[in-house]
C-alpha cells in the first residue's frame, strides 16, 4: 500500500501575478523550486491564506531570482496579487518510507527571496 505524504512546501509565498488568459499552471521562481525540491510539471496544491481557496495545478519554472509566484489560467480567479499562499507537493510512499521521510520546507521572505 502507498500513502501520500508531504514531499515539500513553500510556506507563505506572496502572489506576484495572476494571468487569467494563460493555458494554466503556477509559475514559480526556479530558485524557490530548487530550494523546495519541486520540478517542472510537478503537481502541487495551492492554499490561499487570504480567502481559503485550495486548488491543484502543475508547476512551470519562472525566471531565477525574480520571486515570481504567478497563478495562471482559471486558478488566477482564486487569487489576488499580494495574497499569501502555501505551495505543497506530495509523494507516494509506503508507510515505512513515510515514517523516515523528512519533507523539504522553504520559508521565503516578503519578496519571495530565500532566507539564508
Amino acid at each position: 500500500m502507498l500513502i501520500e505524504v508531504m514531499k515539500s512546501k513553500i510556506h507563505r509565498a506572496r502572489v506576484t501575478q495572476a494571468e487569467l488568459n494563460y493555458v494554466g499552471s503556477i509559475t514559480i521562481d526556479e530558485d524557490l523550486m530548487d530550494a523546495a525540491n519541486i520540478i517542472a510539471n510537478e503537481k502541487v496544491q495551492i492554499v490561499n491564506n487570504n480567502n481559503g481557496a485550495r486548488l491543484e495545478t502543475y508547476v512551470i519554472p519562472g525566471e531565477r531570482g525574480t520571486g515570481t509566484i504567478c497563478l495562471n489560467g482559471a486558478a488566477a480567479r482564486l487569487v489576488q496579487v499580494g495574497d499569501i499562499v502555501i505551495i505543497i507537493s506530495y509523494a507516494s510512499m509506503t508507510p515505512e518510507e513515510a515514517k523516515a521521510h523528512r519533507p523539504t520546507l522553504v520559508f521565503p521572505d516578503d519578496n519571495n527571496k530565500l532566507i539564508q
